[in-house]
């Protein structure tokens, strides 16, 4: 960090260590809890038949190492900025900072849009409705909307709070598990389909895997986050380690016995490609249990947070990337009596809507897989990027006592990531590249705009205060 980003907030109150370990452990599993389980079991399966569980388990590997990056970094470096603060103290180029700061903000969007389209999907389901794709666009425009009301009216977000939508998120994976293996051990299950491979024929075993891999791991992001609560978080450099290992294990565990039980219960050729899977499994599991018709609407419930979460997250970093002279100043505008970042909230609305209609309207894939794709993709660039900043900042000493995560599993990280991020290894649909692309180019155009208005003065982005609503 620059001596002027030091003497800015020096003098200024340091965040209240209010978080210890059961806090920590279910933020974790609340946020990687979620989206992708609930909307992309299906299309998981559409890639590798029976054995879905098997690209949670390789996503949870990769997820696994990059943790042990992430658990270096934030041990030694325990401040709130997360992958971008690393990135600037590694190579100390702000254009490189701005760029992961404005992957990771888009990849927030792309997120949100995602859960967008879940919960249109879900919302159909739990009214038994059979709905066209463009009334299925337009509650996902208007769930988007809904949610741009929220952020603007402000939201106070706390880790207690995050704590109450944990457990109704829980609670609907823990509702799949009872009723399936109540359906197994009945014997209404076929438990041999779980280890059929059924791969599409265009594709090698291996092509199918790393593509299933690829989308699965949308399912498992989501602990990164996590490293932006180490100022709240009491020792972190003794708390974090065992906690976001335990939290990464337990959401592990969680979705490969869902997986194992989707496909044992449902027929893989149902399975594939539904875009409501959980809802299926337990409606053919147990079409007559009451409880069982509250699973769309749980499932709307944690894909509406996820939205909402993410929603939030991009529009603050927007915000901050304004107010400190990297984008145009327009969208570091705050309204007056809610306080919040309306310009930066229209802006990211907006780029949603532009994604949920070329989803809808423009691919020939699922608009889940591409969108819930575009996710893991960018986020993979990232963590490939963090991995390798690891290596970078060993030359960086510092007084206390830190997790090391030894010198393999980062370069296990850079291949596994960037396998997972490549065309010709990941098997993704090529909207995803487009999509990231295309996102990317609006950033770099917004940032040669600001670059060329101030007379080509280069903006210093302090990534510790990013996102941070004055």
């Amino acid at each position: 960090m620059s001596s002027s980003a030091a003497q800015k907030t020096e003098g200024e109150p340091e965040l209240k260590r209010a978080i210890g370990p059961k806090l920590l452990l279910l933020f974790i599993i609340g946020d990687i809890l979620g989206t992708g389980v609930y909307a992309l079991t299906g299309q998981v399966a559409a890639e590798v038949g029976g054995a879905a569980w098997l690209p949670f388990l390789i996503a949870f590997a990769v997820a696994l190492v990059t943790a042990f990056s992430y658990l270096e970094l934030v041990t030694k470096y325990p401040q709130t900025a997360g992958a971008a603060l690393y990135v600037h103290k590694a190579f100390g180029i702000h254009f490189v900072t701005f760029l992961v700061c404005f992957i990771v903000m888009c990849s927030g969007i792309t997120s949100a849009s995602t859960a967008s389209q879940a919960c249109a999907a879900n919302f159909a389901a739990g009214f038994g409705l059979e709905l066209a794709e463009p009334v299925v666009m337009a509650i996902a425009l208007g769930f988007m909307l809904l949610v741009a009301l929220v952020n603007f009216r402000g939201v106070s977000e706390s880790v207690k709070t995050n704590v109450v939508l944990t457990l109704v998120e829980l609670s609907g994976l823990l509702l799949v598990l009872f009723i399936g293996f109540g359906a197994i051990l009945a014997g209404a299950a076929d438990f041999s389909r779980v280890v059929l491979f059924d791969t599409p024929e265009d594709k090698s075993l291996l092509l199918a895997v790393s593509t299933a891999t690829s989308l699965a791991f949308f399912a498992m992001v989501g602990f990164e986050d996590s490293v932006n609560m180490a100022e709240e978080t009491r020792d972190p450099s003794r708390i974090f380690p065992p906690i976001m290992l335990t939290g990464l294990g337990i959401a592990a565990v969680i979705y490969v016995l869902v997986s194992i039980v989707a496909v044992a219960v449902v027929p893989i050729g149902e399975l594939a490609n539904n875009s409501t899977p959980l809802v299926t499994v337990v409606q053919t599991a147990a079409p007559d249990f009451p409880i069982a018709d509250l699973l769309p609407f749980i499932s709307m419930f944690a894909v509406a947070n996820t939205a909402l979460i993410n929603m939030m997250m991009a529009s603050r970093l927007l915000y901050g990337m304004s107010r400190q002279g990297v984008l145009p100043a327009f969208l570091g505008r705050v309204h007056e009596r809610r306080r919040t970042p309306w310009s930066a909230i229209v802006f990211t609305t907006l780029l949603a809507f532009g994604l949920i209609v070329y989803v809808t309207l423009a691919p020939e894939s699922p608009v889940v897989v591409v969108l819930g794709g575009t996710t893991s993709l960018l986020l993979l660039a990232v963590f490939a990027v963090v991995n390798a900043t690891v290596l970078v900042l060993r030359r960086d000493r510092v007084e206390h006592r830190h997790f090391r995560a030894g010198r393999v599993l980062p370069v296990i990280g850079i291949v596994a990531c960037l396998w997972l991020v490549l065309p010709f290894s990941s098997g993704r649909a090529v909207e995803q590249y487009q999509i990231a692309v295309g996102l990317l180019v609006i950033g770099v155009v917004l940032w040669a705009i600001t670059w060329f208005s101030h007379g080509r003065k280069a903006a210093e982005l302090d990534p510790d205060r990013v996102d941070r609503v004055d």
